[in-house]
């Protein structure tokens, strides 16, 4: 199965079609989308307050239920944060995600291929998912 990039407009394969919608699903604040108001990972609402060990740990829980909820060929495995405190502080990140890979979950197969890892980076207004 191919898809669309919804930059460039070209054919993109099943797993780049896969980070693309998590990188939808993050960068979308809940309640913008006006006939599926629930979508989104609720992590924008969270940006510009302290960051305490509380709030890291539900942004770190957010994350993964963003995932699970919004792309069935991935079930999270585990997210890990690549950031420093400072870096957290000038208000970036880059997190590593382990997934099950099931290609064909949005068909309702949940057949497990292989365990995949990603990384998720957020600075600025930009998420970017590679």
């Amino acid at each position: 199965m191919t898809g669309i990039d919804r930059h460039t407009g070209a054919r993109i394969d099943n797993y780049a079609s896969a980070l693309q919608a998590v990188e939808v699903a993050f960068s979308t604040s809940i309640g913008e989308r006006v006939m599926r108001r629930h979508f989104g990972a609720g992590l924008i609402e969270l940006l510009g307050r302290a960051m305490t060990p509380r709030l890291f740990a539900a942004w770190k829980i957010l994350m993964a239920v963003g995932i699970d909820l919004w792309e069935p060929r991935f079930r999270v495995r585990s997210v890990s944060v690549n950031a420093s405190p400072e870096t957290l502080r000038l208000g970036s990140a880059s997190v590593a995600v382990e997934v099950d890979w099931r290609p064909r979950g949005h068909l309702g197969d949940f057949t497990v291929e292989g365990v995949r890892s990603f990384s998720i980076s957020f600075g600025g207004s930009r998420v970017q998912v590679s």
